[in-house]
């Protein structure tokens, strides 16, 4: 044992049975390995190649199962099979690495071009797959763009793990994988994380990149607007998203895309529907959080209940019931602030690049990838014109020896051996050593007068084929095109549309502009519903009584033609009433609330009655009734039927009932209107199709109950209907004088109401209307104040001056199928 002179032993050279020790500090030999253990994982793991997309493992898979021949027209195969594969021969690492690899490239939620066509459960966003054994696989249609040209000697190969077998070093890729799908790795100090895109924006993007070197960022964004994500969503902020183009670092806010609206066969009741979830986020892990909110933290309330309705029919549903009284978009934004159906997208462009990492923005990974195509296609023009030469060589050769065949078979019978008789040729034909190979090589059959045509057609083939290649090879802007047009031909086979929804701006201030107005919990202020005479129901914004006192003094707020108007509070119930004698009660808070512009406010935002109550075919809503309020015992609901009969119904709506019938009807018979009389000073008014008109006290009908039937109202003679039914009062100047509008289609009248004297019940009334030639019955009518017409879609007809003669004829106007209103004031 040698030592030293501070009689320290020397560990520098020790030899004992053949072993030999060297001294290294162990600072340097951690540090030695630590480095190459890094520079592995960031080298052959974690990091994608610039140039294809792919790390090791995903590219290992693609070539193993293109080498076995594992492609998208041949048949499925166990996915354990081309794991073990992979493994056995290019990929030494663990199975289960291996195939969480390839599972990732069969998802067609993880990335926009799924590399594998997966058969079985490769799992979702909440689920892991089935096991390797279960499932099976083969290459997708769009991998096959990825190694197509491997054969083509257009990239380098290196030696497997053990150096038995070679593998591609990158593969060729025909389109931006890294760009399109994405990717994600963490290695040793450094990670990346990128996000996915559109195939067609993308490679829009190269094709003028291509033709404009200089081309700024900005430009490239008009083909490239943002990301597009497997799973769709909305994607918040592109002032951030250009940041990340720029520099290859940023953050972006994913949102999920919901729609709100009626719960179908609730009748009224709101609900919050997600259809498309923010990219990595699965249905389960929103409910699970929404879940914790509710129950634990208490952070999220107005949530009646949450129901998964996804499926591969309809796709995402995820349905969040709102409680009575909830503002939706209110709970909307407490969803989007503490659950993950919003969640933010660290994008970190670290990729390798000539073997080194390197931060890239979008110009700079567009470079990359092309400079990968023109070296690509430049190989393989090379390759395939070296191939053709070849080819070439050997056609000449033959067909020299066809020019003279019959000297050629003597020479090769009179040759002593193989040898003698291709120095022969060689010799006497000026062939070379391989023209003169293949000639002895080639079958007797091959030399007849056909053959020579063929071989004279594919030499013509062949130079041809050459030349184009050496332009090539030999002219920059040809190849350049050449990549283009390649790229054109792989997004008008395999693009598909933008999936994701963009919303421009910053960050910051877009968040600011989506958070909705208003609390959670809706105040129960005043309002009024409202019901179209085109079967549009809607209500008016809340208000306080100060508000409305107010809108009193300072002019009236006007609609379009209504038919019907009850005054009730945001968080109220109101009464449907339907021509078939039914009536629904309905939430107030879910009908749109109607938009207001200079005073005026429009029907046309409402909703259609068949939204909120499950209509028959041909039943239409007909009135609206309060249902607060409504115990008054000189108030009730007025029933006017085609067939002229009346009922009062008394307001003893049932408690647990949302559905129940006002009025028992006669065969072929319906209600034609329906209106809440407030103290029973009202005028009832009948109106039928042979022009009668008929009023009398509201007070001379007695109140029936929900079964009633009710009694006689107008008289009809053989063959009329009635066509309208309404109450009216004359003790209210502030609504201004009350009118009568007739309408034969062809001609229209307006009449003062006081010009028609009243009647008794069950009599006939008196005539309304003097038909001209070729009339013959009154198609629509209505009384009321301040009357509007309108066609049936809405739009305003404008009523001709009003008649003091109640039987008078009217004036011409175009009315088409017409409906007729009111203009009515808030109060």
């Amino acid at each position: 044992m040698a030592r030293r002179k501070d009689n320290k032993v020397d560990l520098s050279s020790f030899d004992q049975a053949g072993a030999r020790v060297f001294d290294n500090p162990l600072v340097t030999e951690v540090s030695d390995s630590y480095l190459e253990y890094a520079f592995s994982v960031i080298h052959s793991r974690a990091l994608p190649d610039a140039r294809d997309g792919l790390k090791p493992v995903h590219r290992r898979i693609l070539w193993s199962m293109y080498e076995q021949g594992y492609r998208p027209d041949r048949g499925h195969v166990k996915s354990a099979r081309i794991v073990g594969d992979a493994m056995g021969k290019y990929h030494p690492h663990g199975d289960t690495a291996i195939y969480d690899a390839m599972v990732r490239l069969a998802q067609d939620f993880s990335l926009n071009v799924p590399l594998i066509d997966g058969h079985g459960n490769f799992g979702s966003p909440d689920d892991g797959p089935a096991a390797s054994r279960y499932t099976e696989a083969r290459m997708s249609r769009e991998a096959m763009l990825l190694v197509g040209e491997l054969g083509e000697d257009t990239v380098d190969v290196e030696p497997n793990y053990d150096g038995s077998l070679t593998q591609p070093t990158v593969l060729p890729a025909a389109f931006p994988n890294l760009l399109v799908n994405g990717a994600s790795g963490i290695a040793v100090g450094m990670a990346t994380n990128m996000i996915p895109h559109n195939l067609a924006e993308v490679v829009s993007a190269a094709r003028w990149l291509i033709n404009h070197p200089d081309a700024t960022l900005d430009k490239l964004m008009e083909f490239v607007p943002g990301p597009d994500l497997p799973t769709g969503g909305v994607l918040l902020g592109l002032d951030e998203v250009r940041r990340a183009y720029e520099t290859g670092r940023g953050v972006v806010r994913m949102r999920g895309k919901v729609e709100i609206g009626p719960i179908e066969g609730s009748r009224g009741r709101q609900a919050i529907t997600v259809v498309e979830l923010p990219y990595g986020v699965g249905a389960e892990k929103v409910i699970a959080a929404i879940t914790n909110e509710v129950t634990k933290t208490k952070r999220l309330t107005g949530i009646a209940d949450v129901k998964d309705l996804t499926d591969r029919e309809s796709g995402t549903r995820l349905v969040v019931e709102c409680k009575v009284g909830v503002n939706p978009q209110a709970l909307l934004a407490d969803l989007y602030r503490l659950t993950p159906l919003e969640q933010s997208f660290g994008v970190n462009n670290l990729v390798l690049v000539d073997g080194q990492p390197r931060t890239l923005g979008l110009k700079a990974l567009l470079e990359v990838f092309l400079a990968h195509r023109y070296e690509v296609v430049t190989r393989r023009s090379s390759y395939r014109r070296r191939k053709r030469e070849e080819r070439l060589h050997l056609v000449d050769g033959l067909l020299i020896a066809l020019l003279d065949i019959d000297r050629v078979v003597r020479l090769i019978r009179g040759s002593d051996d193989a040898q003698a008789a291709k120095d022969a040729l060689m010799s006497q034909f000026g062939l070379s050593d391989i023209q003169a190979t293949y000639i002895l090589d080639t079958p007797l059959r091959r030399l007849t007068k056909f053959d020579r045509i063929e071989l004279e057609a594919e030499q013509d083939r062949l130079r041809s084929e050459i030349a184009e290649l050496s332009t090539i090879l030999d002219d920059e802007r040809v190849l350049k095109k050449l990549v283009s047009d390649e790229l054109a031909a792989v997004v008008k086979q395999f693009s598909t549309e933008r999936r994701t929804t963009l919303v421009d701006g910053d960050l910051k201030e877009v968040l600011a502009a989506s958070a909705p107005a208003g609390p959670l919990e809706v105040a129960d202020d005043p309002c009024q519903v409202i019901l179209s005479a085109t079967g549009l129901v809607a209500r008016t914004a809340a208000e306080s009584e100060e508000s409305a006192e107010g809108r009193r003094r300072n002019g009236r707020i006007k609609h379009d033609t209504v038919r019907a108007i009850v005054h009730s509070t945001a968080r109220g119930r109101v009464l449907l009433v339907t021509s078939a004698g039914r009536a629904f009660k309905i939430d107030v808070l879910p009908l749109p609330v109607l938009p207001e512009q200079a005073g005026t406010v429009s029907l046309r935002g409402g909703m259609s009655a068949a939204e909120l109550v499950p209509l028959e075919a041909g039943e239409t809503v007909v009135g609206l009734a309060p249902l607060a309020g409504a115990t008054d015992a000189s108030a009730g609901l007025a029933l006017g039927t085609r067939q002229g009969v009346v009922k009062i119904c008394a307001p003893e709506w049932p408690v647990r009932s949302d559905e129940f019938e006002v009025i028992g009807l006669r065969d072929g018979d319906e209600v034609v209107g329906a209106t809440w009389l407030t103290d029973n000073t009202e005028t009832l008014t009948f109106v039928t199709s042979e022009a009668s008109l008929l009023r009398f006290a509201a007070s001379v009908v007695r109140p029936q109950g929900l079964k009633g039937g009710g009694m006689a109202g107008i008289s009809l003679p053989a063959g009329a209907r009635v066509v309208f039914f309404g109450a009216v009062r004359t003790d209210d100047p502030g609504h201004g004088e009350p009118m009568v509008v007739t309408s034969t289609g062809a001609t229209v009248k307006v009449t003062p109401f006081q010009a028609y004297p009243a009647k008794g019940r069950a009599t006939g009334g008196v005539r309304a209307h003097r038909f001209l030639k070729g009339e013959t019955d009154v198609a629509v009518a209505w009384v009321g104040p301040r009357p509007v017409g309108a066609t049936a879609t809405g739009e305003p007809v404008e009523l001709p001056a009003a008649d003091p003669r109640r039987d008078g004829s009217g004036f011409a106007v175009m009315l088409g199928p017409t409906v007729v209103g009111h203009l009515i004031e808030r109060d």
